[in-house]
């Protein structure tokens, strides 16, 4: 991401400020889902759905006015891609993730498709990669067990946020 923005800073000044008000309102939006995503175990739809018209104008905003409408079709192809992709997983096994999960993963989908197929297919791994990191470091710390429920949104927003700042942009 940080190589998309400086690509953003030499196209257009006002698409580097939509670009980073979208980072700024995901950061925002990742600390107040992830707490209470841990303290409820829910993602509300209160706070999930807003992100779809926010994220999706910001970063329209940001590709149309850097003369790159291509990203724009890149967001909205993440979005469907992750979003079908969770759906798939919690259609097969409801009990294994929630609806909200399915929800949040269209929205990072956008910021992923943003940046290109590569960091949609990353951030998606990576949220399983950090789900499971989580997981085991409960069991060693015999705070949970195979068994416990864990929060995914946490985890989801965590490998987002790895993938957008660790991966370059092609």
């Amino acid at each position: 991401m940080v190589t998309r923005l400086s690509d953003l800073w030499e196209a257009d000044v006002l698409a580097l400020v939509c670009a980073v008000a979208a980072c700024l309102y995901l950061l925002w939006l990742s600390v107040l889902l992830s707490a209470v995503d841990i303290r409820t175990h829910t993602l509300p739809n209160r706070y999930v759905l807003p992100a779809y018209p926010a994220a999706g104008i910001l970063l329209a905003a940001a590709a149309v006015l850097s003369g790159r409408p291509g990203q724009l079709w890149g967001a909205l192809a993440g979005a469907a891609a992750l979003g079908a992709l969770y759906w798939v997983l919690w259609a097969v096994y409801p009990a294994g993730m929630g609806f909200g999960d399915v929800k949040l993963a269209g929205v990072l989908g956008l910021y992923l498709g943003f940046l290109g197929w590569t960091h949609v297919l990353a951030g998606a791994a990576a949220g399983f990669v950090a789900g499971g990191l989580w997981g085991v470091a409960l069991i060693v710390s015999r705070r949970g067990t195979a068994k416990s429920h864990l929060p995914f949104g946490p985890s989801m927003l965590a490998g987002a946020w790895a993938t957008m700042l660790l991966l370059p942009v092609p």
